[in-house]
């Protein structure tokens, strides 16, 4: 993601509304109609605000422990009518719980907590991971 790691700094993503932006302009750009779009940790800064504003444009939405939930309301979580599978680790005692408090309004929600898996559940636990994965698809 610009400005995080190695990557470059964007002055795009600076805003809300700039990191909405910026995740419509990608999915444009490859070409992508209804994506299921999977979405851990710092990538929720710009997945959310997506969700919240265009989640018609996605066929679901796979959180994975996420952060800025609490930036939303629980009445603007359920507005959404994107499918949704919240997966975390259970050993990811700070961020998930509060993650699936917040993402637990959305209406067309489905919980998966992977146990012995901390908060990067896909590499701790990646058979089990990617068996719910592709239950949710």
């Amino acid at each position: 993601l610009p400005g995080y790691g190695d990557s470059p700094s964007a002055e795009m993503v600076a805003t809300v509304q700039g990191r909405r932006t910026f995740l419509g302009h990608v999915l444009q750009e490859l070409g992508m109609q209804r994506p299921v779009l999977v979405s851990p940790s710092m990538s929720g800064r710009f997945s959310l605000p997506f969700l919240l504003a265009q989640g018609d444009r996605l066929a679901g939405f796979v959180p994975i422990a996420p952060v800025g939930t609490k930036d939303y309301t629980a009445e603007q979580y359920q507005q959404v009518k994107t499918p949704t599978l919240i997966l975390y680790g259970d050993h990811d005692t700070r961020l998930a719980p509060q993650a699936l408090q917040n993402l637990k309004h959305l209406p067309e929600h489905r919980v998966v907590m992977l146990r012995g898996a901390g908060h990067a559940c896909y590499l701790d636990k990646p058979e089990d991971f990617h068996q719910a994965l592709l239950g949710f698809l």
